[in-house]
């Protein structure tokens, strides 16, 4: 009876040394994926920054908010991500089954908000061609250095300056413009942004040695721009998303690993 007690009593000690190590692996191995979860936060909020800030002027071009919607929830799950990196990294070394929970809930709700600005990203992606196709000519020869509409001229100015084109679907285009056809435009036929070397009233010269005339229109090369940053919006929702599941997975198993809080 005695020799069967020892080597209950080892096996014992055996399994619960065994049950610490796991438990030590694991908490370690969340607090390296806490601390990667945190700087991927700072990525995505960085992303969605540099998305509203750098480019907000193309955003007011476009009659559809989805493109700043997805912006927005990526700032936000940047935030969430930030803060729940912190917390993860105190549930883990405090070894506490309730923080636990919270940091499992608060991952699985970013992990949706990943989930929704992917599914924007990508409703947007399809219909982009066709809103750039109605609104965007529309916005430029109407609203082009009218009252009360600053921010579509600079965007205007910006976007014929950065991608080195003019008028939507070609420079051409301006003739119909309202500014264009009024006194304010002086002699010129295109904005001065047309140019490319711009100088006061350069749009007065309608050549291709002096506006971007064969360079073609703004509308493929805006296209091109959003659809890639949408690409890089939805690559990096799915990224952080496989990660949040490593996460969790880790996070339920060190939390069946620690022993119930007493009460």
């Amino acid at each position: 009876m005695k020799r069967r007690t020892c080597v209950y009593r080892r096996m014992g000690a055996y399994d619960e040394k065994k049950e610490t190590c796991g438990t030590i692996c694991l908490k370690y191995l969340l607090f390296t994926f806490n601390f990667l979860f945190w700087l991927a936060g700072g990525a995505v909020m960085a992303v969605g920054i540099w998305t509203l800030v750098e480019k907000s002027d193309y955003i007011s071009l476009l009659s559809s908010s989805t493109y700043a919607a997805s912006a927005y929830i990526l700032v936000l799950a940047g935030v969430i991500v930030m803060v729940t990196g912190v917390l993860g990294c105190c549930a883990t070394f405090k070894e506490q089954r309730n923080l636990l929970r919270v940091y499992f809930v608060l991952l699985l709700c970013i992990f949706l908000l990943e989930i929704l600005a992917g599914v924007l990203a990508y409703i947007y992606y399809q219909q982009l061609n066709e809103e750039l196709k109605q609104n965007l000519r529309e916005t430029m020869v109407k609203k082009y250095m009218q009252e009360n509409e600053n921010h579509i001229t600079k965007a205007v100015d910006k976007l014929q300056q950065e991608f080195k084109c003019c008028g939507s679907n070609s420079s051409s285009d301006w003739a119909e413009s309202t500014w264009v056809r009024s006194s304010e435009a002086g002699r010129r036929v295109v904005p001065d942004s047309c140019c490319k070397t711009p100088t006061p009233n350069c749009g007065e010269r309608y050549h291709p040695s002096n506006i971007y005339k064969v360079e073609g229109g703004c509308i493929s090369k805006l296209e091109n721009f959003i659809l890639d940053h949408l690409r890089i919006i939805g690559a990096v929702g799915i990224g952080i998303a496989c990660v949040q599941i490593v996460g969790m997975v880790f996070t339920c198993c060190l939390y069946r690993n620690l022993k119930a809080e007493p009460y």
